[in-house]
């Protein structure tokens, strides 16, 4: 058993740290991991969110119940009717050209002119004598 965990330790060795640390730091990442798996939800304050939305849903549920009740009883404005008051769209040219589905490419971007001569100094390295 000592030289299993003893081969195991000097495979999770990190170098310049004692054989042991990888071994160490494995055991507290899996700590962490199962601490993690075990812990219930209401730990993370998921509970009473999910309490509160359920509450908000529970009210919108019943003010959609009573939303038709409250529309037959509602007295009904007197005049024209939508019927009356509907008016056609203006009429579409047909010479017009359909919509773009991308849109346009711009021109390639300009490159200064070259004037014959490099932008960079020229430098005669090493000297001459």
């Amino acid at each position: 058993m000592t030289e299993y965990l003893g081969a195991l330790a000097a495979r999770l060795a990190i170098p310049g740290l004692p054989d042991w640390t990888g071994l160490v730091l494995l055991l507290l990442v899996a700590l962490a991991g199962l601490a993690f798996l075990l812990m219930p939800f209401s730990v993370f304050g998921l509970k009473g969110r999910l309490d509160v939305i359920e509450a908000q849903l529970e009210d919108l549920r019943a003010e959609l119940r009573a939303l038709p009740m409250r529309l037959n009883d509602a007295p009904r404005p007197r005049g024209r009717s939508v019927e009356e008051d509907w008016v056609e769209p203006p009429a579409t040219p047909r010479n017009t050209a359909p919509p773009r589905s991308a849109p346009p490419v711009p021109p390639p971007p300009a490159w200064p002119e070259a004037r014959g001569s490099r932008a960079e100094p020229k430098l005669d390295w090493p000297p001459r004598r």
